[in-house]
């Protein structure tokens, strides 16, 4: 089992979840994160520090998609390990539905 990052996190990107991961391995996009599955632990402290609740556990049906696309831009994002704020939009994006398709950008962020 791992944890992914769905479609919620896009244009939130709060990284409550980086502070608390003990194996770095989140990588940071344009505008969401991404968990690498072949470092994470299976741990689960950083799902419920998800503002967005964007991360849940691979074992949930339907998250094919987002596995995929973890596992592809973790190789490709830069690490990020420290928290850093999030968008000033993010409280109001949170409960947005479609973000994928609206807002998705495969650009990587800065990282650390």
């Amino acid at each position: 089992m791992t944890y992914v990052v769905t479609d919620a996190c896009i244009r939130c990107k709060y990284t409550d979840c980086v502070e608390v991961c003990p194996v770095d391995c989140f990588y940071e996009g344009e505008n969401m994160l991404v968990i690498n599955p072949s470092e994470c632990i299976d741990c689960g402290v950083c799902e419920p520090e998800c503002p967005a609740e964007a991360i849940l556990p691979d074992t949930e049906s339907g998250l094919e998609q987002w596995m995929e696309l973890n596992a592809k831009y973790s190789a490709e994002w830069p690490n990020l390990t420290t928290r850093k704020d999030a968008p000033d939009d993010a409280d109001a994006m949170k409960a947005e539905d479609g973000k994928f398709e609206k807002y998705f950008s495969p650009e990587p962020g800065e990282g650390d």
